[in-house]
């Protein structure tokens, strides 16, 4: 009963229609600014998770989940040991052996520097989304006639003007450094274009190209090494746990990476650019609550006359404070309210009808994508009421030290 007074009489000073006075515009005010505030960061936190799902699912689509390498490389008997650890391990689905380097594709007049991955077609399935990914052609690294088969991705294609079943020769760096010992013409060793894949993303497709794994140790003067190994497990979210394990398994020699850390410093700026937004969109709802701070401060002003009669009345400061805290948080609750109610609209609208599209043409999803996380919804609703909080403390604290006499003694 007692806190059912204070927030009838909070409920008064805001709500009155009786007037329509500028402290009451200055609240309204307030509360259209948070719900503005409150919707924007729902929005753009909602976007940033899913343009970081899509950058997600095109990369461990495509890459392993974990990757294992060793600095100089891994001899057969380290791989055999490797391979007795990972088959034991029930959360991994597949494991497979590559051999990576660099080396100069040269097709007619173009050429063209890319990264060479020699992998097993036979078991390159298990751990990445290469076969899914074709495009033209097949998977099928195997030699025909003394030439050797690669798949190429679909930007690489283009730019060489190749289509499958067209010849190209690769030229390694241990062919240049032949060649400048020397003193002889590099060695070319030719290829056969046996499929072009595309993975929708331009940097893989334009810099990437799979040959066998005996095809890749001839360019690359590895003689039965691997350069690493790839995993696949069963959840890629539990990679960080796996690779936590394999730590204490496995030679400490070894560098373990997950699908995170292979691409950190991408998910990094992704990171700060989610809370860049999130602090700068901030501001809206700090503007806001500084203009309920202001309207709340006049209504204080205003009120003397009644603060005075409540006192003399014989109510206690604290339940004075509490009237224009619940008020305060009133106007924060209306606009936190609205603010909800107004990004899930806009969300669930673009998730149905795409209110934002992208060029199919230039990007590999057809609109704007987001993704709704209900902790966003509690922490900018937290923080929405928080902020409101704040600003309602100091009018309440300043209602409260209002002497009654001072303010009665001209009524």
């Amino acid at each position: 009963m007692v806190k059912q007074i204070e927030s009838y009489i909070a409920r008064r000073y805001l709500l009155s229609k009786r007037t329509v006075r500028f402290v009451n515009v200055i609240s309204m005010i307030s509360i259209g600014g948070i719900t503005l505030g409150v919707a924007a960061l729902l929005v753009a936190l909602s976007v940033f998770n899913g343009f970081n799902g899509v950058v997600s699912s095109v990369l461990v689509g495509f890459d392993p989940h974990i990757r294992i390498e060793r600095r100089g490389n891994i001899t057969q008997g380290l791989y055999d040991s490797l391979a007795a650890v990972l088959s034991g391990e029930g959360d991994i689905t597949g494991y497979a052996p590559y051999v990576a380097g660099k080396g100069m594709l040269v097709a007619g007049s173009f050429n063209r520097v890319v990264f060479l991955r020699g992998v097993d077609d036979e078991r390159i399935s298990a751990v990445s989304g290469l076969r899914e990914k074709m495009a033209l052609g097949r998977l099928r690294l195997e030699d025909t006639a003394g030439c050797g088969s690669i798949v190429i991705g679909l930007t690489l294609a283009d730019r060489l003007g190749l289509v499958t079943g067209d010849e190209l020769a690769i030229i390694s760096p241990y062919g240049f450094q032949s060649m400048m010992t020397s003193l002889s013409t590099p060695e070319l060793v030719k290829f056969r274009v046996a499929g072009i894949f595309n993975s929708d993303n331009k940097e893989y497709d334009a810099n990437y190209a799979f040959i066998s794994i005996p095809r890749a140790r001839q360019l690359f003067n590895f003689e039965r090494l691997f350069s690493g190994v790839d995993i696949r497990v069963k959840n890629f979210s539990g990679a960080e746990r796996m690779k936590e394990e394999l730590s204490r398994r496995l030679p400490s020699d070894l560098v373990i990476s997950t699908w995170y850390d292979l691409h950190k410093s991408l998910y990094d700026v992704m990171k700060i650019e989610r809370w860049s937004a999130f602090v700068l969109l901030s501001l809206i709802v700090i503007v806001a609550t500084f203009n309920m701070l202001g309207s709340l401060t006049m209504t204080v002003i205003e009120k003397k006359r009644d603060i005075a009669i409540l006192k003399a009345m014989g109510m206690v400061t604290k339940r004075i404070v509490r009237i224009f805290m619940v008020e305060g948080m009133l106007i924060g609750f209306l606009g936190t309210l609205a603010g909800m109610i107004l990004g899930s609209v806009v969300l669930w609208l673009q998730v149905h009808y795409q209110l934002f599209p992208l060029d199919p043409t230039i990007y590999i999803i057809p609109a704007i994508p987001v993704e709704i996380r209900w902790a966003d919804f509690l922490t900018v609703g937290f923080a929405s009421l928080g902020l409101s909080f704040l600003a309602a403390y100091y009018p309440a604290r300043r209602a409260a030290k209002s002497p009654p006499a001072e303010a009665l003694r001209w009524e």
